[in-house]
């Protein structure tokens, strides 16, 4: 199998699963959508692109030939993304994601310290700004109201 068949593979997997589990709750109707219709709709989507990642993904390197050489990169990103669960409802999002994009900008891709600063503070307080002034979409405020 190439990297790419097995992507889909993975992704046809996870899409079923999520199939699965929406089954559970209620679909609705086309003029009065339920709570499962957008996962529903999305796991379908996915779905279709996973079968046709598989198809159409035979020409792509096989996967018994990838090194892994980034694996230091995907262990750091994973363990952001654990630092951002646990730390969203306890630091607030600003600064979550401040913390988060500051690292990964300045440490993980060393891009230096003011680019991380500048990139991670534009990010965060915008989208914020967005979500929650633009949207109205709360998001969690840490203990400094950030």
């Amino acid at each position: 199998m190439t990297i790419d068949q097995v992507a889909g593979a993975f992704f046809a997997a996870l899409s079923l699963f999520v199939l699965w589990e929406t089954r559970k709750i209620p679909f609705g109707f086309l003029a009065e959508p339920g709570p499962g219709a957008m996962p529903t709709l999305l796991a379908f989507t996915l779905l279709t692109c996973s079968i046709a990642l598989v198809i159409g993904g035979r020409s792509s390197r096989r996967a018994a030939a990838v090194q892994w050489t980034e694996w230091r990169h995907a262990v750091f990103i994973l363990g952001t993304c654990a630092f951002m669960a646990l730390a969203l409802e306890r630091l607030g999002y600003r600064l979550t994601i401040f913390i988060a994009l500051l690292t990964l900008v300045s440490v993980l891709e060393k891009k230096g310290w003011i680019a991380g600063v500048v990139f991670a503070g534009g990010f965060s307080f915008g989208t914020y700004y967005l979500f929650n002034a633009l949207l109205n979409v709360p998001l969690p405020l840490g203990p400094l109201g950030l």
